[in-house]
C-alpha cells in the first residue's frame, strides 16, 4: 500500500511525524479516511480520535480541534490541542471538558438570541462527552 507524511502539531508540541498508509480524521462534517494521493482538501476538526495507520500498527490522539491540510503527499494536522490516546488522563479529560463547558456558557451568554453560535457550542460539549465514551474516561454530563 502507498504510504505518505503524516504530521500532527498543537501550539505545545509536535506530536508525531510519520510515514502512514491511512489517517482517519473527525473532521467537522464527518469522519473521512486519507490515503496517498488524495486529493487536496482542508478540512476543520471536531473533537474526536484521529487514527494513523503506520508501519502495521495504530496510533491513536485525541483532539479537541483545529484543521487537516490534505495533499497528494501527506496530511498535515494542526490542532487547537492533541494527545497521544495512550497518555490521556481523567484530569485531561476534565480539562477538555471544562474548556468545552466554558466556551458554550460565554456563548449562551453572549449570544442569548441567536441560537448558531449557542448551538455550534452546545455540540462542542456533546463531542467531548462523546470522546470520553469512546475512550473510556468519564466526562461531566452537560447541562444545558
Amino acid at each position: 500500500m502507498a504510504e505518505m507524511q503524516f504530521d500532527l502539531v498543537s501550539p505545545e508540541q509536535a506530536l508525531a511525524s510519520m510515514q502512514a498508509s491511512a489517517v482517519q480524521i473527525p473532521g467537522a462534517d464527518g469522519d473521512m479516511t486519507v490515503m496517498a494521493d488524495h486529493a487536496p482538501t482542508i478540512t476543520t476538526l471536531r473533537p474526536g480520535v484521529l487514527r494513523v495507520e503506520a508501519g502495521g500498527a495504530t496510533h491513536e490522539y485525541v483532539v479537541t480541534g483545529g484543521f487537516a491540510e490534505i495533499s497528494p503527499q501527506g496530511v498535515s494536522v494542526l490542532a487547537e490541542r492533541a494527545v497521544a490516546k495512550a497518555d490521556m488522563t481523567q484530569a485531561d479529560m476534565d480539562t477538555m471538558f471544562d474548556d468545552a463547558q466554558d466556551a458554550y456558557n460565554r456563548m449562551k451568554d453572549t449570544f442569548k438570541n441567536e441560537p448558531g453560535p449557542v448551538d455550534d457550542a452546545a455540540k462542542l460539549l456533546s463531542d467531548m462527552v462523546a470522546i470520553g465514551s469512546e475512550i473510556g474516561l468519564g466526562t461531566k454530563q452537560p447541562n444545558l
